[in-house]
């Protein structure tokens, strides 16, 4: 078993920035990749980042790259998702992910945290 523990969500006024964290534990094969997804109501969880623990190599949604960037602290099992250039359409619950492979579906992701509401005012 995995677990993924958020914190880091709160409110933000736009062109702002925000760091999300996320402490995992757990088998780790499990969580040989670890990312992020966000959702906002009546919408579909989408993809974010990604990041591999032992190469480091990343990727990231068209729609955030260049503004977010995705990093883990090995030795503290936490991922962060450093978020600048903070725009109203990056609110959303953001949610914490984790598998044995590079995702970027939810249906390739094995774990989730319980999920960190970012909100960012015009």
């Amino acid at each position: 078993q995995v677990q993924l523990v958020e914190s880091g969500g709160g409110l933000v006024q736009a062109g702002g920035s925000l760091r999300l964290s996320c402490a995992a534990s757990g088998r780790s094969y499990s969580r040989s990749f670890m990312g992020w997804f966000r959702q906002t109501p009546g919408k579909e969880r989408e993809f974010v980042a990604v990041i591999s623990w032992n190469e480091g190599s990343t990727s990231y949604a068209d729609s955030v790259r260049g503004r977010f960037t995705i990093s883990r602290d090995n030795a503290k099992n936490t991922v962060y998702l450093q978020m600048d250039s903070l725009k109203p359409e990056d609110t959303a619950v953001y949610y914490c992910a984790a598998g044995s492979r590079r995702f970027s579906t939810v249906q390739a992701v094995h774990y989730w945290g319980q999920g960190t509401q970012v909100t960012v005012s015009s």
